[in-house]
């Protein structure tokens, strides 16, 4: 991997978010807005508090998984992927690039919507705000690398989507948001064990509730990590030059 090649590629990235607006607004305000949509919802501040954490770690996720995937699928179908690979341009290259591109936008999206909450909608953390952000911005990078990853396996931007419930969910469902994994069914504990987003919501929730940090803590943020590094050497592995 060429760091300067890395780096061209994720200016390259980011100066074609710069023109395009919907998905820049997509990325930043869909977060904050779900955040404003709970509070006045929910109407409490104990049950808005309990809440948000948790959607400040599963919104990122999402969005950042569907803006990535549909976004380098379209530069696979239009052409430009080849282009840029008959370069002396390496697929890790292309796609730490693209990860560090969308990794600079995730930070922006996770500042807007903790700065609203934390001002406007007066959340109130029991502990530091840096885990927290920690935790929602590795997130973010798990949804852009598994959306880089998945982004191989679909032909057209609707099947990039469908991939969405597919990768998504069974996380979300088995991730320990509604019911304790501890609580779940052995097979269905079981398969939560080797799901990334299970270690990121375990790590939200010890941010969110403010004691000291221990060693799960870091064991949660370190296996998230992992996936994420994982996630863009498969990704590499499995990268076409175009949709056949």
């Amino acid at each position: 991997m060429n760091p300067s090649i890395t780096l061209a590629t994720a200016r390259r990235i980011l100066t074609q978010l710069r023109h395009d607006h919907r998905t820049v607004a997509l990325m930043t305000l869909v977060p904050t807005l779900v955040m404003i949509l709970l509070y006045y919802v929910m109407d409490d501040e104990r049950s808005f508090a309990q809440w948000a954490p948790v959607l400040l770690c599963v919104f990122p996720f999402l969005v950042m998984f569907l803006v990535t995937s549909i976004a380098t699928l379209r530069e696979r179908t239009s052409g430009t992927l080849e282009r840029l690979m008959a370069m002396p341009l390496g697929k890790l290259d292309l796609l730490v690039g693209y990860g560090l591109a969308f990794g600079l936008m995730a930070c922006a999206q996770v500042a807007l919507a903790l700065t609203v909450s934390l001002t406007w909608l007066g959340l109130d953390l029991p502990g530091s705000l840096w885990p927290l952000v920690l935790v929602a911005v590795l997130n973010a990078l798990l949804g852009t690398s598994l959306g880089l990853l998945c982004s191989a396996f679909a032909r057209t931007e609707f099947q990039a989507v469908q991939l969405m419930p597919v990768v998504m969910i069974p996380q979300i469902l088995l991730g320990g948001i509604l019911v304790p994994r501890a609580q779940m069914a052995a097979l269905l504990e079981w398969i939560s064990d080797v799901l990334p987003m299970s270690y990121a919501i375990e790590a939200m929730k010890d941010a969110a509730m403010g004691d000291d940090l221990g060693g799960e803590f870091w064991r949660d943020i370190l296996v998230v990590a992992g996936c994420v590094l994982l996630a863009l050497v498969l990704g590499a592995a499995t990268l076409r030059r175009r949709t056949p």
